[in-house]
């Protein structure tokens, strides 16, 4: 049997004469078993348990500060985590985290003694409980280095590993290519080049696939990390591949065009010397949208419980303005296309059901009595959308409803538009907040719905609630 050799790898073998790998070649596909292994392995399931087990380390020592050191341990590992502390790196160093890892242990030493020392007047107290919090700080560190080095071990000897495809065939992806070849430290597996169109020129390198099969392209050979380099394409041909589910469900690092620069609070990370970002991913999932859909089910529970009485009243004046038949249920696009039915009071009864799906605004219409034109202004007749939150059909803050119709017509329109569906539709939206409702532009609220699913944080729906209250007060609507 003839032996597979390790410059398959990028390691030559021992004895054998390096040769530098040609960069310019894609070698077929070949399964890479640790890959597999590895698929859902993310850094922080590593280093915080361990960040966790060394901040109530000190219990082993004494249990007299036991309440303390529980607050620390949880205080801490937030406040890493809000520090990018817990996120991948590309390169791996201490030395690199250790500026901003030592003044994160500060903060939160800080914040813990400024509440023991209110807490309890004796000095003996809580300098004792503050030798406490040094050692665990102490420790954070030595586990830190040790999580460290264990981790780039296990990417030199390929334990871990993420298949990788390198957007861009020019000089930078290129050399990106082989330098993850080269040097599996950065935990990359190099599975291809794919860019918008083949090569022509002798000598360039050829392409795993064209840009627009990149989403069969990343299933086919099992990606799951993106690197944007240097791809000859528009902006907006790019955005609207990576907005795919399939690239959208990778992890994207993008090469800086100003090369040297990188995201302002964020430690610079590169590969070989090449700098590189880890961009937000362009879909809600994962921990995000675990965040997202349990913030969602706490806010419609206390906000049916708490506004009942509004919900009895709004129910009340509906059947004395028209008589039987108070909610009003209309078919609506939510994720991902589903369609669903959106409850609602009703403050009006359209004359057929082809009216009340191609009618667009009945701001005006006669037929909206005033106790509807209020309810319709102040929002109430929304209210009965905190069932369709409950239920999973909606979600409190996201892209506002719209009938199949109007789905259709706009997504032929502005090819952004369908990519507000890449998440439940919300009870509010940041377009709406800002001012794009009734009769404003399409390619505006899409742009809107668009940013926030991308740049969604629960601060940010926080932010839009407010937004919407005061909107609420001020009768800002339709």
């Amino acid at each position: 049997m003839i032996p597979k050799p390790r410059h398959a790898e990028g390691e030559p073998d021992a004895g054998e004469v390096p040769v530098r790998p040609v960069a310019t070649a894609v070698l077929p596909y070949v399964a890479s078993d640790a890959s597999r292994r590895t698929r859902r392995l993310r850094a922080w399931m590593i280093t915080a348990p361990v960040d966790l087990c060394a901040m109530l380390a000190p219990l082993l020592v004494s249990t007299q500060y036991w309440r303390g050191t529980i607050f620390l341990a949880g205080l801490t590992v937030v406040i890493l985590a809000s520090g990018g502390l817990y996120h991948a790196r590309r390169h791996i160093s201490i030395l690199d985290e250790l500026p901003s890892l030592c003044g994160r242990l500060l903060a939160s030493a800080a914040i813990v003694a400024i509440i023991a020392a209110l807490r309890h007047e004796s000095v003996e107290y809580v300098a004792g409980f503050m030798r406490m919090v040094a050692l665990a700080a102490g420790l954070v560190i030595v586990g830190r280095l040790a999580t460290r080095s264990l981790t780039v071990l296990a990417r030199k000897r390929r334990w871990v590993e993420h298949n990788a495809i390198i957007i861009g065939a020019g000089p930078v992806g290129v050399e990106l290519a082989r330098l993850l070849r080269r040097y599996p430290r950065y935990g990359l597996r190099f599975a291809g080049l794919v860019d918008a169109d083949m090569p022509t020129e002798s000598g360039a390198p050829p392409l795993l696939a064209r840009l627009d099969d990149l989403d069969t392209t990343i299933a086919m050979v099992e990606a799951e990390v993106l690197v944007l380099a240097d791809a000859v394409v528009p902006e907006a041909a790019l955005m609207e591949v990576l907005r795919r589910p399939a690239c959208a469900s990778c992890d994207l690092w993008v090469v800086p065009r100003l090369w040297g620069s990188h995201a302002q609070g964020r430690m610079p990370d590169h590969i070989g010397a090449i700098p590189v970002v880890q961009a937000r991913h362009t879909m809600l999932s994962g921990p995000r949208w675990a965040a997202k859909r349990a913030s969602d089910i706490v806010f419609a529970v206390l906000a049916l419980s708490l506004l009942s009485p509004i919900l009895v009243l709004c129910a009340i004046a509906t059947f004395f303005d028209g008589g039987r038949g108070v909610f009003f249920r209309q078919e609506r696009i939510g994720r991902y296309g589903k369609r669903f039915q959106v409850i609602k009071f009703r403050t009006m009864r359209p004359l057929d059901e082809h009216e009340s799906q191609t009618n667009w605004s009945i701001a005006g219409d006669r037929r909206i009595g005033p106790i509807g034109r209020f309810m319709r202004r102040t929002s109430l007749d929304e209210l009965p959308q905190l069932w369709n939150i409950l239920r999973g059909d909606m979600t409190v803050v996201g892209p506002r409803p719209e009938r199949p119709y109007f789905v259709e017509k706009f997504s032929a329109e502005h090819p952004d538009y369908a990519m507000r569906h890449r998440v439940p539709v919300g009870l509010t939206g940041l377009a709406q907040v800002s001012g794009l409702r009734g009769d404003t532009p399409i390619s505006d609220r899409a742009r809107f719905d668009n940013y926030y699913i991308e740049n969604w944080s629960l601060w940010l729906d926080v932010k839009v609630l407010l937004r919407t209250i005061a909107e609420v007060f001020r009768g800002g609507g339709r």
